[in-house]
């Protein structure tokens, strides 16, 4: 599950990073603009994809909490089970020695009857 996540969040980035620099410099080759005009509108547009970027980023590290959070509570809840079935079969186990240990003595018993 959390391999799955972290590789869409991965590829996801890399696309964002790919497409931004394929469209900036798309932007850059056509722009029938002199070049303060180019300037001022890839430092708009750097700005632009920095905030996108980090608003992305962050999106994607409270995925990655909210995940981890997840693991927790449920190997939580997985070692809680196992404590409580290990409590029951060494009760079990307790039982049934001293049930064994009874008839044995019974047997031994009845042995020294006969």
């Amino acid at each position: 599950m959390s391999d799955n996540s972290s590789s869409s969040g991965f590829a996801f980035i890399a696309g964002l990073v790919v497409g931004a620099a394929v469209g900036a410099i798309s932007g850059l080759l056509f722009a029938p603009e002199t070049g303060e005009e180019t300037r001022k509108k890839l430092a708009v547009k750097s700005k632009e994809f920095t905030d996108d970027f980090n608003e992305k980023f962050e999106d994607f590290k409270e995925t990655v909490s909210d995940v981890l959070e997840d693991v927790k509570k449920t190997g939580t809840t997985v070692l809680e089970d196992v404590k409580k079935t290990s409590a029951e079969v060494l009760d079990d186990v307790k039982k049934t020695s001293a049930d064994l240990l009874e008839d044995v003595k019974k047997a031994k018993t009845g042995a020294k009857e006969a």
